[in-house]
């Protein structure tokens, strides 16, 4: 299957992205992300994973503090419970970044990729004292609350693909674009820590079990990783076809170039060890794209750090781009930022857009001594200056929901 090429898809007008902001343990603005992660910093720490008191410390990477979104009142901002201010402070402020106002006369539409959206809300209600989960029925979808405080009248769904969720928002959002029913698009994704999520993934040795120093605690390829870190935060974009985007006048960021996914679901939470079916997915987004595999650039990688997953997402880089992998730069920011789950795929977007804006490629921290059974052209600890036009981002959700996106240079 090396550098597989899939039947082309008919030309369609590109679509552009006009918009973009983010939340993350790395920073609350796109400058901000960006110096953390070609500096190599890490937003990962120790917590206190339970507020009621029955475990013990674990290391995660929290957002410090959640910016006042634009145009919302920060009284009412305040009373929202924390994934809804997760949300809403990247979405509000994704708009304004694209200078589009919702009242404009555009058919505007949202996608929110984000899993267990209740579960969440009721534990940190029920921790705080709250009733919620005794009355269920009262509750509204985010993004139905999102779409009424930002004025968004369009489409408005939810999409829940684990790790892969708000990657698999921006697929659905270009879709509608592609047909009509749309002129704009809000789409993202986010995620919180909360203390069940804590305590299901260290149960299911999923986390790292490090204990020395919170901010090596994440190191994906490296022979001694043993779990990933979880993170919290999430990016919207506003994505424009490219004919209306210029139209308005609109600052065009980059390009959603190409899409490809597919599924494997060979175990629920287990990453396939075969890399066929996510190989599948990079070929497809480039083929997509109309991109051959010697013209990427960069490529950020799922890599959580577990053992299983690393190895098998090297080898599904490998056979997809064929001879050209051994020219193209791959790291993983989950080694900065944790692992965003719901909000990754959207964050790890923003990281590729940053990299074709400063022609850098970030680092994985922590690489101390790669796993040789993952092969790629590894950044270790340092950032790397290197021409980027064309930037590949791979989500890998539990049960088998594979992701790529072919993120490329406004032309």
């Amino acid at each position: 299957m090396s550098g597989l090429r899939l039947r082309a898809r008919p030309r369609r007008e590109p679509v552009m992205i006009t918009g973009v902001a983010a939340v993350s343990p790395l920073g609350s603005t796109y400058e901000e992300i960006a110096d953390a992660v070609f500096a190599g910093r890490s937003g990962v720490r120790a917590i206190d994973a339970d507020p009621a008191g029955r475990s013990a410390r674990q290391f995660a990477a929290p957002v410090a503090e959640l910016p006042y979104p634009p145009g919302i009142d920060s009284k009412t901002f305040d009373s929202l419970d924390r994934l809804e201010r997760m949300c809403l402070a990247p979405a509000a402020a994704a708009l304004v970044d694209a200078g589009l106002e919702p009242a404009a006369g555009l058919r505007l539409g949202i996608v929110l990729g984000v899993g267990a959206e209740h579960l969440k809300r009721w534990e940190l209600d029920y921790l705080s004292g709250g009733t919620a989960v005794l009355e269920p029925r009262r509750d509204q979808a985010l993004v139905h609350r999102l779409a009424h405080r930002l004025r968004i009248d369009g489409p408005a769904v939810t999409v829940a693909a684990a790790c892969a969720s708000s990657g698999y928002a921006l697929a659905l959002a270009r879709s509608w674009l592609d047909m009509g029913w749309v002129d704009a698009c809000l789409a993202g994704g986010c995620d919180i820590l909360s203390p069940t999520s804590l305590a299901a993934f260290y149960n299911l040795r999923a986390l790292s079990r490090r204990d020395d120093d919170p901010t090596k605690a994440s190191r994906p390829f490296d022979r001694s990783r043993d779990g990933f870190v979880m993170g919290e935060g999430g990016a919207f974009f506003l994505l424009e076809r490219r004919p209306s985007a210029v139209a308005r006048g609109a600052r065009l960021r980059g390009e959603l170039a190409g899409l490809g996914m597919s599924s494997d679901g060979a175990h629920m939470v287990i990453p396939s060890s075969d890399p066929v079916q996510a190989a599948r997915a990079i070929s497809a987004a480039l083929t997509d794209a109309d991109v051959a595999p010697a013209d990427v650039n960069y490529v950020n990688a799922h890599a959580a750090g577990t053992p299983v997953g690393d190895v098998a997402e090297a080898g599904a880089i490998r056979m997809a781009l064929g001879g050209a992998t051994d020219r193209v730069p791959v790291s993983s920011t989950k080694s900065m930022s944790g692992h965003l789950v719901s909000g990754a795929a959207a964050f790890e977007a923003v990281v590729c857009l940053a990299s074709i804006d400063r022609q850098m490629v970030p680092p994985t921290v922590n690489l101390d001594e790669p796993d040789p059974a993952c092969p790629l052209d590894h950044v270790p600890h340092v950032a790397r200056p290197h021409p980027v036009e064309v930037a590949l981002s791979n989500s890998f959700g539990f049960g088998g929901s594979n992701l790529c996106l072919v993120l490329r240079r406004a032309a």
